[in-house]
């Protein structure tokens, strides 16, 4: 498969990002060039399996991928903005492979990693290097059949009881990224009138997982029900505090909503370069495609979207490495980034006409990837927190608890 101009290059600027964000983007796209562009196609179009499940992560590891959004002491980086560089990993990443993004760095790095790194100093400092070294599959489990958008106490339905020298859990999460192929699980459970974070052995008695979900979209990224049936977890594998689950949880949801946010715009330009360059070659009624008014306009409009989502996603990382909390932009990020790569999917297709809605032209052999951008951009308006509870969260900034609940 080919792959056009990227027209970020032209259009947008770094000129204000960190240089050592700069150098990451340079980094990552290089190594998604070399090692995800060759089988992006065929990861963003096989249906889930165990067997097809994408084991890029020991390549990630060997290219240092994973120790960008930690600090030296646990084998990291040591990055003065690490969650920019983060999200920016992202975006190179997830111009090629949104599923695979989604899975081995937002749902390992981010939402698994981020959560080791806020552990008590035993886990952090064990399991933590270990993730950056890839010598585990994480998984990150607070979604249930009856609790995802609805994180409360009185929705979940997993519990952790206190016993002898530990826990026993009991439950069943749903659509658990990475948990078909995981060997490490944190669980959010009810615990008494709270919610508890624990670490779970994937391979401990009691621990069964369905089959992976086929979806719609983000075949890379494997989901599957995760059931626990008296399964015992240590006294020391309580991520954070016994009762402070929630904070725990959210903390790192906020993290992935900026990342959901980068994985859109990525598609979003991915989209936009295809279309692009086929309007600059596709004559109708004589002239090409790029010369009729109503294209030029409409993807104007799109150039001005891509920017303001990229840099909604941007000042959301910088603001939470200066200050620690970036609320308000995660949720705006993910809610403007999502929606955009729906938006210029839909409109990239409409363009390509039916070279946009093929998947494979059996006659030449040239693999498309737009319908695939199309089937995986829907997902980002839906998880990490659905984008109706984005526009709550922005509304509760503008008039207050009182009168938003």
């Amino acid at each position: 498969m080919t792959h056009p101009p990227r027209r970020a290059d032209t259009l947008f600027q770094d000129v204000w990002l960190p240089e050592e964000t700069r150098r990451i983007r340079a980094e990552v796209r290089e190594f998604a060039q070399d090692v995800i562009r060759p089988v992006a196609h065929q990861l963003n179009t096989t249906p889930e399996s165990k067997e097809a499940f994408p084991r890029n992560s020991d390549a990630m590891a060997r290219a240092g991928l994973y120790a960008i959004p930690y600090p030296a002491d646990v084998g990291g980086r040591g990055l003065e903005f690490p969650t920019l560089a983060t999200l920016t990993v992202l975006e190179e990443l997830g111009y090629y492979s949104r599923g695979l993004a989604s899975a081995l760095y937002d749902g390992q790095a981010i939402l698994v990693g981020k959560t080791l790194e806020k552990a008590p100093a035993h886990l952090r400092n064990k399991y933590l290097p270990a993730l950056i070294r890839g010598e585990f599959v994480g998984s990150f489990a607070t979604s249930e059949p009856e609790a995802s958008t609805d994180l409360s106490v009185a929705s979940m339905q997993t519990v952790a009881t206190q016993v002898a020298g530990g826990w026993r859990i009991n439950g069943r999460k749903r659509w658990i990224t990475n948990s078909a192929v995981a060997d490490w699980i944190v669980v959010l459970c009810r615990s008494g009138e709270r919610l508890t974070m624990l670490m779970a052995d994937m391979h401990a008695e009691g621990v069964s997982v369905g089959k992976p979900d086929l979806k719609m979209g983000n075949h890379a990224q494997l989901t599957s029900d995760v059931v626990f049936d008296n399964v015992f977890v240590p006294d020391d594998h309580v991520v954070g505090t016994e009762g402070g689950g929630l904070r725990v949880a959210l903390g790192a949801l906020a993290l992935g909503r900026m990342g959901i946010g980068a994985i859109g715009v990525a598609m979003a330009q991915a989209a936009f370069d295809h279309a692009a360059d086929y309007m600059c070659k596709r004559k109708v009624f004589g002239q090409e495609l790029a010369r009729m008014q109503h294209w030029q306009y409409l993807f104007a409009e799109h150039a001005v979207g891509l920017e303001q989502a990229r840099s909604l996603y941007q000042k959301a990382g910088y603001r939470y490495d200066v200050e620690g909390s970036a609320e308000v932009e995660a949720a705006m990020a993910k809610l403007v980034g999502s929606r955009l790569a729906v938006d210029v999917a839909r409109d990239a297709i409409q363009v390509c006409g039916a070279y946009g809605f093929v998947r494979e032209l059996s006659a030449t052999g040239e693999l498309m990837p737009l319908e695939s951008i199309y089937r995986d951009a829907k997902i980002g308006e839906i998880y990490e927190g659905a984008n109706e509870i984005q526009k709550w969260v922005i509304a509760r900034n503008i008039f207050g608890r009182a009168y938003t609940g």
